[in-house]
């Protein structure tokens, strides 16, 4: 971190980890308080949640011009790297 004075501060890394956008925020408040369940359960309040993220699905695949197929959630970066490395694997087993 970089300080400028006692009163500001630029915090220079985003490496590990960034701040969340306010409307991103606002977003997530409702998935954070009110409407939180497991997306992948049979009920119904589960089913309204999986609705939710596959509408998330459609605007990142839209924003990106993916296909909805192409477009994977994980909750972290490890997960990430290891759904990456599979589907590598996957493409080009003799590799």
């Amino acid at each position: 971190m970089l300080r400028l004075s006692m009163t500001c501060m630029i915090y220079l890394d985003h490496n590990a980890t960034t701040s969340v956008l306010p409307e991103v925020s606002e977003a997530m408040i409702p998935y954070f308080t009110s409407e939180w369940g497991n997306p992948s359960s049979a009920y119904k309040f589960g089913s309204k949640l999986k609705g939710a993220i596959e509408e998330a699905r459609g605007q990142v695949a839209a924003l990106i011009g993916a296909q909805l197929r192409e477009v994977i959630f994980t909750s972290c970066g490890t997960e990430s790297n290891n759904a990456a490395i599979h589907a590598a694997l996957q493409a080009n087993p003799q590799k």
